[in-house]
């Protein structure tokens, strides 16, 4: 006999945060099922936590790319540079540390 739980938990995945069902399930029950649980996950996309004795130990997630995992990929490409990106962008004769009569 086998004891699965289920827990709510947030994921955060493309900047957004969504609900998802997390399953837990013991290791030796993991070991029986383990094909069928890595089919599961990979079309359900929702993640299965995996424990020993009672202790979490591991999480079976869905995989993900490396563009997908990693937020700055998504605005590769995205920036539009207009005139000098050094000049200042105010006069130095407007700032008052630089004006010779001090306040």
């Amino acid at each position: 006999m086998f004891v699965v739980a289920l827990h709510a938990c947030l994921q955060i995945h493309d900047w957004s945060i969504k609900l998802v069902n997390m399953q837990e399930i013991g290791a030796s029950e993991f070991k029986a099922r383990c094909l069928a649980l890595i089919d599961e996950v990979g079309e359900t996309g929702s993640s299965i936590v995996i424990s020993k004795r009672g202790r979490q130990v591991a999480e079976l997630v869905p995989y993900s790319s490396v563009s997908e995992a990693v937020p700055q990929e998504t605005l590769r490409g995205t920036v539009v540079f207009h005139g000098d990106v050094e000049e200042p962008v105010v006069a130095a004769e407007a700032w008052d540390a630089l004006s010779a009569d001090p306040q």
